[in-house]
């Protein structure tokens, strides 16, 4: 087994097991590898491992990805988006994980040739150095980004802090999934909003204790491009 298969097996049971402590279906979990720092060698392994869901943050990136890997994959856009490379990914995505302003809602309204389905980010740690909405912001920005045709959302998406203090994380991820949880109340038709973006490699077992349907794992899962990996 390469030590890829192995990661990917310890987080699967990682996975099963906060599903079962908090009660919830395995199959309501997304795992989005995150192959930002990897080649494209590294991320079709990670396909063919069976990881149909890829996430990358840049533009450049994305697109060198797609050049080299053949059809098969998911594509998750994980990172801030200058509005002038929305032209760039719009078309070429499945998923858009951070809308957190409208100047890029009015760039995707402009571009996409199809609905395209966003997670709006929101900052709920409050940290400077995050992006995002604020929780105040968000009920208001719906309504703002509801008025473009070519965007759904179907949820929200956020980072925690990095920290040691795991009731700190908890506590975020659960604010998150409350903040959705009335969204999706709303029954909106352009926001449906059944998803949380939320938990990376250090803290994804927390999330999915507080109901997040996609995790974004990169080095946990995809490792370090300089490591062997027979």
């Amino acid at each position: 087994m390469s030590l890829l298969q192995q990661r990917i097996q310890k987080i699967e049971q990682d996975i099963q097991a906060a599903c079962d402590r908090s009660g919830r279906n395995r199959a309501d979990v997304t795992i989005v590898a995150v192959t930002k720092s990897v080649s494209a060698a590294r991320t079709s392994a990670v396909l063919e491992a069976g990881i149909r869901q890829l996430g990358e943050n840049r533009a450049e990136g994305l697109l060198g990805k797609q050049e080299a890997i053949p059809n098969g994959a998911e594509w998750h856009f994980i990172g801030n988006v200058q509005s002038r490379k929305v032209k760039d990914i719009i078309n070429r995505i499945d998923y858009l994980h951070s809308v957190d302003r409208l100047s890029i809602a009015k760039e995707i309204q402009k571009r996409a040739d199809h609905r395209v389905d966003c997670f709006i980010q929101v900052n709920v740690s409050g940290e400077e150095s995050k992006s995002g909405i604020t929780p105040s912001e968000l009920n208001q920005f719906i309504e703002e980004v509801g008025t473009y045709d070519k965007i759904r959302i179907v949820g929200l998406m956020t980072m925690a802090p990095f920290t040691e203090n795991n009731d700190e994380i908890r506590t975020i991820f659960r604010s998150l999934r409350e903040l959705r949880d009335g969204i999706a109340a709303r029954n909106l038709p352009f926001a449906p909003c059944p998803y949380l973006s939320m938990g990376m490699s250090n803290d994804y077992i927390i999330a999915i204790e507080e109901g997040a349907t996609h995790v974004r794992i990169g080095t946990a899962l995809v490792g370090a491009e300089s490591e062997e990996d027979g």
